[in-house]
């Protein structure tokens, strides 16, 4: 499932913006679909241009009924009429997802204990750890997160400690029933003043398994972003097999 806002705040439009020949949404929808993993995957909007866009280039649409705050949200009001045991959240201004992330993030439901789990990359440059639009997480010894924020996590008092940073990777997995029991609960009090969803679940004593990834998360999150990814754009493509996966 690909949440897709068409109002974003930081770059209204941007699911719509042209990166080389296709939009924003069209590359996280087929890249999504080339990684072959998943039975089925849909782009969820509220907006109609978003459902032409995807719709028209015969990839699966719905249009979301009502005004959600989070991604999660929007995508828990369609599975309630889609069946499926693992849902997979992809960020729809995520458009280089690969097969290794989609297919590792998978793995770790082979354990039941498992609700919902997501990714993270060890972040190694001072401009990323600073920047607010990047989410920073801490994990305890079992991989489980144990806090998300826009600021520095964890702060480093003493800079010989060796303290380690990690970006969150937005890209969410759960379990059907963990979705839906997530769209029924308030926002957390830490939810609002972040606005970062995933910290309604850990509010509320849900577990969240992060897997390491070592690959580039490249989102479109503001005007800037465009340009990056338009340099990127061959790169992922030379990584892709004739499958459409990476090598």
């Amino acid at each position: 499932m690909i949440p897709a806002r068409y109002a974003a705040t930081r770059f209204p439009f941007k699911l719509m913006q042209q990166l080389g020949d296709k939009t924003v949404i069209r590359h996280t929808y087929d890249n999504t679909v080339a990684t072959g993993l998943f039975d089925e995957v849909w782009v969820v909007t509220d907006d109609d241009i978003i459902l032409e866009e995807i719709t028209r280039h015969g990839g699966q649409a719905i249009k979301s009924s009502k005004s959600h705050e989070s991604g999660s949200d929007r995508i828990g009001e369609a599975i309630e009429t889609l069946e499926g045991d693992v849902i997979v959240n992809v960020q729809g201004d995520e458009p280089f997802i690969s097969y290794r992330q989609l297919a590792n993030l998978l793995e770790v439901f082979k354990d039941e204990n498992v609700q919902v789990a997501s990714l993270m990359k060890e972040i190694t440059e001072t401009a990323t750890l600073e920047n607010p639009n990047i989410v920073k997480l801490l994990t305890d010894a079992k991989n489980n997160a144990l806090y998300f924020s826009r600021s520095v996590i964890p702060y480093v008092r003493d800079a010989g400690a060796g303290a380690i940073h990690y970006e969150h990777v937005g890209v969410y997995a759960y379990r059907r029933d963990a979705l839906i029991n997530f769209t029924r609960l308030p926002a957390a009090p830490a939810e609002k003043a972040e606005m970062l969803e995933q910290l309604r679940y850990l509010y509320n004593g849900i577990k969240i398994k992060m897997v390491e990834t070592t690959e580039a998360a490249i989102k479109i999150d503001v005007p800037g972003d465009l340009a990056i990814a338009e340099k990127y754009l061959p790169l992922y493509n030379a990584k892709k097999n004739q499958h459409g996966k990476f090598i």
